[in-house]
């Protein structure tokens, strides 16, 4: 599923804050909006971390960066004061977003077989169409590598 070139898929769920987020309220702004699997663990905690330091830089820019996971608001909540996190984590236990996003998928690990998210960044337009996405993301760079393709498309 490549959803470069199209419409960002439109959403309403709620973030740790208890806000219900939307896409659309933040048309005018460049949007990364990253998926991940699970609050707490290694490498969610590094790519969270990793946004955290850079959105400095990602703000002077006009940028909004939110995260997406299914785990619940409440434990959103944990891992935003835990990491001190300065952006929206999203709650999607049902997984309506992930679902939209093609980033719910069949994975393997260790020989078994499960649903799961597979880690996905987008970035989106300030009109809403998806400018640039990355499936299957490494954790390693990858924020630099985010903030160089948003640099190269706002020259």
């Amino acid at each position: 599923m490549d959803l470069t070139n199209q419409t960002a898929p439109e959403f309403s769920l709620e973030a740790h804050d208890g806000t219900r987020v939307s896409l659309s309220d933040y048309k005018g702004k460049y949007i990364v909006l990253y998926f991940y699997p699970k609050d707490m663990t290694p490498g969610c905690t590094t790519q969270a971390c990793d946004f955290r330091d850079a959105l400095p830089a990602l703000n002077d820019t006009g940028v909004v960066v939110l995260g997406v996971s299914p785990d619940s608001v409440d434990r959103h909540v944990k891992f935003v004061q835990k990491h001190d996190l300065p952006f929206l984590l999203i709650a999607d236990p049902e997984k309506q977003a992930a679902e939209k996003y093609g980033v719910w998928q069949l994975k393997k690990n260790f020989g078994k077989e499960y649903m799961g998210i597979v880690r996905s960044t987008f970035v989106i337009s300030p009109e809403g169409e998806i400018l640039k996405e990355w499936r299957n993301v490494r954790v390693k760079n990858h924020v630099a590598d985010v903030q160089a393709f948003i640099e190269s498309v706002q020259k």
